[in-house]
């Protein structure tokens, strides 16, 4: 897949786990993805894997009350950003996220629709949406990175 909206189906934790390793890969310092998705959508699991690609080593959880959890890879860093408690975009831009938006890591951003207006135009937009038989569907979007296979 490249430059156009995509749509995968996660089966399972395991398999959203791989489908973040195989973006992870792909990867460049810069990129951001903006997560939407429910309440345990899967959000952080996919970060797990994208955080494995980038040789993370520690464990990832979701940054729900610390705002923004920062992981240091073998390749770059993975700045994981959690927008649910923020009142908006100037809360957002409170925490300095300057620096992990343009830095030379990976930003994940779940809940992103908070602060959608701060977010540079080449974000990665993934959307999380449990199915009614507990599969995941993952849709992709402004995807420029390679192919996800």
């Amino acid at each position: 897949m490249t430059g156009e909206e995509c749509i995968f189906i996660a089966r399972s934790e395991e398999e959203t786990i791989v489908l973040g390793e195989k973006i992870g890969r792909l990867l460049k310092p810069g990129d951001v993805i903006a997560m939407t998705g429910t309440l345990a959508a899967g959000k952080t699991t996919i970060t797990k894997g994208i955080a494995k690609a980038l040789g993370v080593e520690d464990t990832v959880t979701s940054p729900t009350f610390c705002l923004i959890s920062e992981y240091e890879g073998t390749g770059m860093p993975l700045y994981h950003i959690d927008a649910y408690r923020l009142e908006g975009e100037e809360d957002f831009l409170n925490l300095g996220v300057e620096e992990m938006l343009y830095g030379r890591g990976v930003c994940v951003i779940e809940w992103s629709e908070r602060v959608g207006s701060c977010l540079p135009k080449k974000t990665i937009h993934l959307s999380l949406l449990p199915l009614e038989d507990g599969s995941r569907k993952i849709t992709i979007r402004n995807w420029n990175n390679g192919t996800i296979e």
